[in-house]
């Protein structure tokens, strides 16, 4: 299982001052708001390319903590799992939810507020209802063929 991100010791408002791709492995780590939505199971449709977020967890997704168990190796676990990088955050943005931070600051906008980095509480992401801890369901227990009855809907 991996611990809480470590977001001690990091200038203030450094993905303000830092380009993506100048940024130190915690400092992007640390953008992480660990919503858990990226490790949600997602519809995309073939026609539009629109995606759709369902509330269907990776295998290896802990529901309680709401990160992955097994994050160091998960590639070796789940294959297909995208490790999120500056130079491939272009193609894969559309894949992450709105209120990533990794999306936001690719786009010049703001972390929101209830951003650990804003707040300096991780609860925050939760309090907002943005996170899905304890909200999913593995996706062992659902066919592939019942995920578009488990969509959720994006925040604005």
């Amino acid at each position: 299982m991996n611990k809480d991100i470590d977001r001690s010791g990091l200038d203030a408002n450094f993905w303000k001052k830092k380009k993506l791709n100048r940024m130190t492995r915690k400092e992007w780590e640390a953008l992480c708001d660990g919503c858990g939505k990226c490790c949600m199971n997602k519809l995309e449709d073939s026609k539009t390319g629109e995606v759709a977020f369902t509330k269907i967890a990776c295998r290896i997704f802990d529901d309680s903590s709401c990160r992955c168990s097994h994050y160091f190796n998960r590639h070796q676990i789940v294959p297909n799992c995208i490790s999120l990088t500056p130079t491939n955050l272009n193609k894969h943005q559309y894949w992450l939810p709105k209120t990533c931070a990794y999306k936001l600051i690719f786009e010049n906008k703001p972390l929101y507020d209830w951003h650990p980095l804003i707040s300096g509480n991780q609860e925050t992401v939760y309090q907002a209802g943005v996170s899905m801890k304890e909200n999913t369901i593995p996706e062992t227990t659902v066919s592939v063929h019942q995920w578009d009855h488990f969509i959720i809907e994006e925040p604005e």
